[in-house]
This record gives C-alpha cells, structure tokens and sequence, in this order.
C-alpha cells in the first residue's frame, strides 16, 4: 500500500499552494534556511520526514521522564548572527553555560579540569606540567585570533565561479563579488601578520598530534585537546589536516565568549524549536510526518501512473519532479501527491540529495561521480542512559551524591594519551570496534532540571571508534550492541565504580542507526568528512560549492555544504541569501 503518513490538512495545504520555495528536511539547518526565506517575503513549506523537526538537533523522550538530545547534544557553533537575527531568546532559546567545561579522570587518581576560568586551568595544568600550564593561556590565544579570521567564511557564501553561460553582466557583478571578497581575506590576513598565519597554515595542514607536541608535553592535556580533532571522523589524530577539527570545535562561542560550550535548556530540540518557531512566525509552514521516498515495491507502479497521466512533463519519475528542462518543479510524496515550487532546498545529506532524490540521467556524470565518491564513512556511536544516580570518580574521592565541578563539562572517559586515542583508532580501521573506545560523557541534567526526573539524570555518551560494518558481527543483532554497549558501561566502571549498576535503560545509536532513522549518509553526523579537501572551495564538491546544484532551482542548505558540520546554522543562512538574490534577479 502507498504509505499515507501526514494529516490529510497539511496534505491538502501542500498540495493546493503554489509555493516559492519548498525545504526537504526539519533539521536546524532546513529551518534556519526558511525562516530567512519567509522574512524575504517567500512562500516556504518545509517537508520533515519524522514526526519531530530537528533532525540530528533533536529531543525525545525515550525513557518516560527522560528527555535525550537524541544525536547532537552541546551548543556553541550556533552563529550568533543567527541568534540575534532571528530572536531566538524570544522564541525559547534558553543557553547553559558550563564551568568548568572538561573533566579528564585518570586511573592513576589524578584528574585535569579546564574551562573559561584562566586561574583554574593554570592550578589544574600544573599539577601535570608547569611549563605547559604557561603556554595553554598562549595557545587559546591563538586559537581565538585564527576564529577571528575565520568567521568572515563562516557567514558568507564561498566565492564561487559562475555556473553554466552566465550574461556579461552576471559575470562582472560576480568578479566584483568574489574579489571584494579575496580583499577582505587579504586585509584580514594581514591583521594578523605573517606570523600567526604561517602558525594558522601549520594548524590546517598538520596533524592533531603534530600541533599539540609542538605546544604541550603532559599527556592527559594533550589527549584532552586532542578528542576535538577526532570528534565525529574516522581519522586518528595523527591524521594530516586533523589540525584543522581543533579549530573547527572552537570557533564558536555562546553569548559572546569563544569557544564556551553550553548546554540548551530542554535539551539540543529546543534550538531546533526556537529556530522553527521563528520560521512560522515568519509564515513558513511546517509539516512532519511527510515522507518522500517511495517503497521500492510501489516505485514502478507509481511512476507509471504519473507518466501515464503527464508524459509530456517529467522525464523520470523520483522525489523531485523536474521537467525537461531541467527545471525543478516540485516534490513528490510517498502517496503521490505533488508539491509544486520553482525553488527546492534539500537539508539531506549530498549524497541523499543526488544520488537517491534526483531523478536518473538530470545530473552530469562527473558530477555524481564526486559526489558518489565523496567521503562518507562514520566510526561515530551515540548512546543516551537513564540513570539513578549521578557517576562518582574515584580520583575525585567524593562519595556524596550531589554534582560537582567534574558533573558539569565533558567527561573524558578512556583516553588519557593520544597513543590510547590513535589504537582505538586502528582498530576501527582494522574492522573492530575499539577495544577501549573513546568517550565524551556528558550530563546535562545537572544544570538542566527539566529533561529528568528529581534525584535522577540524562547521561550523553559520544563513542568512538565503531566501523559501519564490523568485522567481526552485525550492529543488527541484539546481542552484538549490546555487548559493545557493556564494553562502554564496562570502561565508565574503571573510573566511576558502580555506574553500570546505576543504569534505568538507554538507547544506542550506531553510524547504521544513525543512516537509517536521522538520514546521516553513512552515519557521518557532519553530513561528509571535513578533510581539507572537503571544505570551503571544495564541499560538497569542487565548482559547485555556493549552495547551487546542477539542477536549475535544486540547492543544498545542509551541513554537506559550506561551512560544514555541527549545529551552526551557517550552511542554512547563507544557503537562503542566495536564493533569495537569485529570486529578486529572476523577478525583475
């Protein structure tokens, strides 16, 4: 049977409007890119598949009383221009700040705290290397002088070259574009000097591993800054351009302070939320429950009743209707109903968009080709815990059950070395996942009272390395998650004795989990790896990294394109300022 799986009112609202702009997939990103286009005065409908907007932004309450920031769970990379654009505040958005921000417990008693406090990072280093506790406050420095430089790309779109046969006029309005541009790269460039922008090129084109020797020589301070190089990719932190990642997970900021993460009142759908409410004040409406893909069973049957009845029309029936002209025309529902529009935006991933979306023989081979080849593998495995009581670290010698400094930031749990981080690593190259895995736990609970009960908490654990497919069994039988799963819970009981005795139920999300119910390509949560040939120019894919596509009226506003990964909304904003130009000029 045709899957009907949204109410027959917003079927019929979607069916009988002639939209502007029609937004494939609820995530962060898909309503950040309408909310702007409604406040340019278009007609947006945004079609979410799940019965939650959010995407990998997302909260649900899997356990009853227990509110899980399902995939995503920390806030920092949120442009502020969009907070303050959009009024988030005023639709909901309520940030905790966390301080300290990092606990590092070690098996040999000791423990590193860091944070935005500078005296308690200085105190904390020192009880592990004097001379590195004087460089940290150095090397964050730099590290907010390179975000200073960096957030110029952040919120514009890349300098593209024109597409196709562009006008004469098109032509000179873009060289000026792009070279106002290139000057202000220049002038910025030369703000910081020759120096930090040798030191800035080293950071993107070593390894993690390469840049934190250079500066530090404690392990367990190493291995603490080191996870940020790996967080969410398949490389080691010996990887070449891991440099890059550091940056990447400190270039943001909330309320105004660089690289402080916080934790979102609600959890992480509460941004989601706020940005969708903002959307609808705006007159974007918003469904969910809207599935696209047709069954395989059906897919035959329905494409030629559609051809049958327009075969003058469309030259292949898919989700997206395009007609022989190559022109976007719409979307096609799972119980057939077409969506009209001239403008659709897709929030999938590149590879969701081109390759399972568009209709065959629309793209050109070598594009499908880069974006097929495309790097989408993930090692990443997200599970969310129930639990009774909060997790007591044995070097902390505290055996009160009332949160301290060590509950607040992100718990490093199994990697006191990057010589730790790099095994685990290889081991997931090898087929396996890591013997002992890399984990940031988190526990919003402590500063967030509304996601659990009183006396109980939400325990995040973000884990890595767990291959897509491994060699050894299947993350489809029961038995094999969750014997990974007692290896994790088994891992926290070396620090925290008696945490797995503390767990209610939890839910595992592996890279296939994450594929098949957040629509993450490979389980990749940055929609693609950030490898520098994938970034700025060259994402998705090199000549077509401005949020345009092959397809005349077809754009992308995911994390697939510029500036990538993460809950930034950036990919969004600027995707929807594009469209908008290209609207006004079609217009006039």
């Amino acid at each position: 049977m045709l899957r009907r799986s949204f109410c027959t009112g917003a079927a019929s609202v979607l069916k009988e409007t002639k939209w502007d702009a029609l937004v494939i997939g609820g995530g962060h990103n898909g309503l950040t890119a309408a909310a702007y286009l409604a406040r340019g005065g278009l007609s947006v409908a945004v079609i979410e598949r799940r019965h939650v907007i959010g995407g990998a932004a997302v909260t649900e309450e899997l356990v009853p009383g227990f509110k899980f920031s399902r995939c995503s769970y920390l806030q920092s990379l949120l442009r502020p221009s969009i907070i303050s654009e959009l009024e988030l505040a005023r639709h909901g958005l309520k940030l905790l700040k966390r301080s300290p921000s990092s606990f590092t417990p070690c098996l040999d008693g000791r423990y590193l705290l860091l944070g935005p406090d500078k005296e308690l990072n200085h105190s904390e280093i020192s009880k592990f290397s004097k001379r590195d506790a004087d460089a940290y406050s150095i090397y964050e420095n730099q590290l907010e002088r390179f975000c200073k430089f960096t957030d110029l790309l952040l919120d514009s779109p890349t300098p593209e070259s024109l597409q196709g046969t562009p006008s004469f006029t098109d032509r000179l309005k873009n060289k000026i574009h792009n070279s106002a541009f290139w000057t202000s790269c220049f002038n910025q460039a030369l703000s910081l000097g020759q120096k930090d922008i040798v030191n800035f090129m080293d950071l993107l084109l070593s390894p993690a591993s390469k840049v934190l020797n250079n500066w530090f020589e404690s392990d367990v301070l190493k291995a603490t800054l080191a996870t940020d190089a790996v967080i969410g990719a398949t490389g080691s932190v010996h990887t070449p351009g891991s440099g890059y990642l550091l940056l990447h997970h400190v270039m943001g900021e909330t309320d105004g302070d660089h690289g402080v993460w916080s934790y979102v009142e609600g959890g992480m759908g509460s941004v989601s939320v706020a940005i969708g409410n903002a959307a609808r004040e705006a007159g974007a409406h918003i469904v969910t429950n809207a599935e696209l893909k047709l069954e395989n069973s059906i897919k035959e049957f329905a494409a030629l009743l559609i051809r049958k009845s327009n075969p003058e029309n469309y030259q292949n029936v898919s989700q997206l209707m395009i007609k022989d002209s190559g022109v976007v025309d719409g979307i096609l529902l799972a119980d057939g109903t077409e969506v009209h529009s001239s403008i659709v935006l897709s929030n999938a991933t590149p590879y969701k968009t081109f390759m399972e979306l568009v209709p065959n023989n629309v793209l050109p081979e070598d594009f499908i080709l880069s974006i097929k080849y495309s790097d989408y593998s993930s090692a990443t495995t997200k599970i969310n815990i129930a639990v009774d009581k909060l997790p007591q670290f044995e070097c902390c010698k505290l055996s009160h059950p009332d949160s301290g400094p060590q509950h607040v930031g992100t718990i490093h749990i199994g990697s006191e070395s990057m010589e730790e981080i790099d095994t685990a690593c290889q081991e997931a190259v090898n087929g396996l996942p890591s013997r002992r895995p890399v984990i940031e736990m988190t526990i919003p609970s402590v500063l967030d009272k509304t996601i659990s009960p009183p006396g109980k908490h939400v325990i995040n654990l973000f884990i890595q390395y767990t291959p897509y497919k491994p060699s050894d069994g299947s993350w489809s039988d029961p038995a094999y998650r969750e014997s990974f799963a007692k290896r994790c819970f088994s891992l926290i009981d070396e620090y925290a004795p008696g945490f797995s005795s503390s767990i209610i139920s939890y839910d595992m999300l592996t890279p296939p989990d994450l594929e098949r119910e957040i629509g993450l390509t490979g389980g990749n949560i940055f929609h693609g790896a950030m490898g520098l040939d994938s970034l700025f120019l060259m994402r998705p894919v090199k000549g077509w990294s401005n949020y345009k596509t092959p397809v005349q009226g077809l754009y992308l506003c995911g994390s697939g394109t510029h500036p990538g990964g993460g809950v930034m909304g950036a990919p969004g904003r600027n995707a929807a300022n594009v469209v908008l130009q290209d609207h006004k000029k079609s217009s006039n």
